[in-house]
């Protein structure tokens, strides 16, 4: 009986084996049936058990199928979809990676030939040492010779032209690949895998200089016409004009060009170029787009407003782009400039000496634009707003180029200067050119009988950081922007009529709210509409939302990123935000200055902030003890410009408000610039917590032995600090501490770190901020009902509650202690104390 059961058991093991056996063998599908599977996976790759049922009695094809092998089905072919996208990206790496080994060898090829070339001229010049010295003298004085300049005349000669055109091909090539210049790499640009490229600056030649290699993913027709379309990439270009072409060998031509660029800020005049442009092909591929200077006096377009302009010079440059293996392009780039450094404030010329400068705003700019736009091309890019990259791209440009023509200001473009006599610090100019009604340049949208009014100036800014700054603007906008202002240019350009500022009253309650649009692919510029909120006074319009909105451009924040400035330019926009929207672009640009390294014995320049007038002089250098002082340390040029329309019935009292305006904002840039400079403070101390300063010192003591005369216990939890460490330790202490003056409407007068991070605000911005601002209502009701015994007692216990940043964020705290803090005499009361304990935000 029991070998029978077993017997019994074992028939319907293997049965069961056998059906699952059939259930899970390999199907073979036909290929209506993959068709029909295919449909489907591409709706949903993972369909439910559900939708797998309904596809088998929709399909009478699949009707043979076992659910459970179609469920087989999808998990094959999303594994299929998987390693194939593995595959291909494998793929992209691996053709990158082989393209960067290609120029890594080909560069350590080109250092090698450079070494060997050094070693050479280092044996020669030995010899020559040892055996006529005054021969020396001649091969300095033969190897110092300059580049040859071609004149303009050559351009009616065509065989003259192509003569040149060779000429500039030769020596573009010996210093995109060869060893005619000695590069060195540039600092802070590492080659590698996700790197941009590789980037080198010159050491050592006529001019300023600067060279990248790069692979991107467009064709080389492709990449070389953008990069020649300079405009599109380059804001520095104000305008590029092809006067003549040429037809050369090769199917190449020969162009000749005229390029204005602007200056950066107002104390330059700005540059232009005369250049012969030569583009051709290499029997290997490859595509050269090279171009130099022509020497000659052609004033361009415009005679009278080449007066505005100093001729500078392009020294043989350009690109060389080669075809890669797989699509793509491997691209050399080359810029050789002499900017004529010496008609320019000897205090700026940094700006036009440096290499560094040429590479960060024109060389990385083009490669770094190349690669933004093939990113573009193939999808990889996603803005919000569901806006198009193009049009994205296109606010951008016109931010900074509008910018540029504040700075600028033109006279081809209709600007001239208002009363200006040369003494005022900020210069204003007028523009009465353009019209409202004229509806084919959105840029040019002013009200028939109206203007522009630009006021502008720039300053010097020592051991202030420039990304700290522009950061600090662009997240407290509340700290130097008046909101009138604002309103009035928003209203001016949405309605075509104009309103003094004032006329409305309107209270602005601090916030703003950033929302992001765009930004390359390096973040090194964010594009954003800002949202500022407001809230009307008068009861008509109670019901009227009197928000503003601004587009804005923001770049060189990251303290660690490579990049020639720090730069906050925004404009007014109405909040349907249409693609041809006008813009009147205002803000700021600073630029770091190359300093000098000085010993530890010299001292701190008084003054952080320096308005460059003083430094005026065009011509040789000449010794300045307060310019000497000034070297030694990290400097920067802040240019500031605001753009307002006006009717010409109110031209100037606009004036007068902008002239106010603009200095009311230099004012505020430069409390913040003291605040945040690093010069002669602690790292985390304001200036007027610095070490030794006798009002921070004699705070710090007044709050502590108060807290210990009025409470019995320590707030330090020690009675032996003395001197700086009271302030140090008072300034890093856990609980958010803070002073008030005893006023009708108490006004903080000083905070220490936690209490600026509860307060989200800054030393230079606390004094601004009332009592009544902080606490919610019952936070008032608390402090009201205590503040007889405050002031009997000497202090007093507040419960738990809530409180308000200057950011609008809510803030919990445990508990918290105000105390009278007495001056020496402990009987006056100087102001009064507050610590909040275990703060946090809600």
């Amino acid at each position: 009986m029991a070998l029978a059961v077993a017997q019994q058991h074992r028939e319907s093991s293997s049965g069961s084996i056998d059906r699952h056996l059939d259930a899970g063998k390999y199907v073979r599908y036909t290929a209506e049936q993959v068709e029909a599977l295919e449909r489907v996976y591409a709706e949903c790759p993972k369909p439910s058990s559900l939708r797998r049922q309904q596809l088998i009695r929709e399909c009478p094809i699949l009707s043979n199928i076992d659910p459970k092998q179609i469920k087989v089905w999808f998990q094959n072919r999303r594994c299929r979809e998987k390693q194939r996208k593995e595959a291909s990206r494998l793929q992209t790496v691996n053709r990158k990676l082989s393209a960067m080994n290609k120029l890594l060898m080909e560069e350590n090829d080109r250092l090698q030939k450079q070494v060997s070339q050094l070693v050479c001229e280092n044996g020669h010049m030995r010899q020559q040492l040892h055996t006529a010295p005054a021969a020396t003298t001649d091969a300095s004085c033969d190897s110092a010779a300059t580049t040859p300049q071609h004149s303009l005349r050559d351009a009616n000669n065509p065989a003259g032209l192509l003569s040149i055109a060779e000429e500039t091909l030769a020596e573009f090539l010996s210093k995109a690949t060869g060893t005619a210049v000695d590069w060195v790499q540039m600092p802070g640009m590492k080659p590698g895998p996700d790197s941009v490229g590789i980037f080198a600056i010159s050491q050592s030649c006529s001019g300023v200089a600067a060279r990248a290699c790069g692979l991107v993913s467009l064709e080389p027709t492709k990449t070389a016409e953008i990069l020649k379309d300079r405009l599109s990439w380059f804001r520095d270009c104000r305008s590029l004009e092809v006067f003549t072409m040429f037809p050369a060998g090769n199917g190449g031509t020969i162009e000749l060009v005229y390029t204005q660029t602007y200056a950066p800020t107002t104390l330059a005049p700005a540059r232009d170029f005369w250049t012969l442009r030569y583009t051709t092909s290499l029997e290997n591929g490859s595509l050269v787009v090279c171009e130099r200077s022509l020497s000659g006096s052609g004033a361009g377009p415009n005679a009278a407003a080449a007066s505005q302009f100093v001729r500078a010079e392009m020294l043989p440059s350009g690109y060389l782009i080669r075809p890669c293996e797989g699509g793509g392009s491997i691209i050399h780039i080359v810029d050789h400039l002499n900017l004529e450094a010496w008609s320019v404030p000897e205090v700026l010329r940094p700006l036009y000496e440096s290499s560094k400068m040429v590479a960060q705003k024109m060389t990385i700019a083009g490669l770094r634009y190349i690669r933004q736009i093939a990113q573009e091309t193939s999808g990889e890019v996603v803005y919000g707003f569901g806006r198009q990259p193009a049009v994205l791209r296109t606010f951008s440009q016109r931010l900074s180029r509008g910018f540029n023509d504040a700075v600028n200001g033109f006279n081809d473009d209709g600007w001239s200067l208002m009363n200006c006599d040369g003494a005022e610090d900020v210069i204003i100019s007028v523009n009465s050119t353009k019209n409202l009604s004229t509806t084919s340049n959105p840029d040019n949208f002013l009200a028939f009988g109206g203007g522009i009014l630009c006021a502008k100036a720039s300053m010097l800014l020592q051991n202030v950081p420039p990304a700290m700054l522009v950061r600090f603007l662009r997240e407290h906008r509340s700290e130097w922007a008046d909101f009138n202002v604002d309103a009035y240019s928003a209203a001016s350009l949405k309605a075509g009529s104009y309103t003094f500022p004032g006329m409305r009253p309107t209270r602005f309650t601090g916030s703003q709210i950033i929302m992001p649009l765009g930004h390359t692919i390096e973040h090194e510029e964010v594009l954003e509409i800002i949202r500022l909120e407001s809230h009307c006074l008068s009861q008509e319009d109670a019901f009227v939302s009197r928000d503003i909105h601004l587009l804005q451009i923001c770049n060189g924040v990251d303290e660690h990123a490579v990049g020639a400035c720090s730069e906050l330019i925004f404009a007014t926009i109405d909040e349907m935000f249409p693609d041809d929207a006008p813009l009147l672009p205002s803000g700021f640009r600073i630029i770091p200055l190359d300093s000098k390294t000085c010993d530890a014995k010299d001292s701190l320049p008084t003054h952080r902030t320096l308005d460059l007038t003083s430094s005026l002089e065009v011509g040789p250098a000449t010794d300045h003890s307060a310019g000497d002082a000034l070297s030694c340390h990290s400097r920067s040029v802040l240019t500031i410009a605001f753009q307002f329309p006006f009717d010409s019935s109110l031209q100037d009292n606009v004036a007068n408000m902008a002239r106010h305006y603009v200095r009311s904002v230099i004012s505020s840039v430069q409390r913040v610039a003291m605040a945040i400079s690093p010069a002669g403070l602690s790292p985390a101390v304001g200036p007027k917590l610095s070490p030794g300063s006798p009002e921070a010192l004699t705070l710090a003591h007044w709050i502590c032995q108060s807290y210990s005369y009025h409470l019995g216990t320590e707030l330090l939890g020690s009675d032996s600090l003395g001197g700086d460490s009271v302030l140090k330790h008072l300034w890093d202490h856990q609980d958010a501490i803070m002073c008030c003056s005893l006023k009708s409407l108490p006004v903080f007068i000083f905070a220490n770190q936690a209490g600026l991070d509860m307060l989200e605000t800054t030393l230079v911005a606390l004094q601004d901020i009332t009592l009544d601002k902080i606490f919610d209502e019952s936070g008032r009701k608390a402090l009201c009902a205590d503040f007889a015994k405050l002031m009997q007692q000497g202090f007093t216990y507040l419960p738990s509650g809530i409180c308000m940043s200057t950011m609008g964020r809510h803030v919990s705290y445990e508990q918290a202690v105000a105390w009278k803090v007495l001056a020496a005499d402990e009987t006056s009361v100087h102001c009064l104390a507050f610590s909040f304990v275990n703060w946090s935000f809600v």
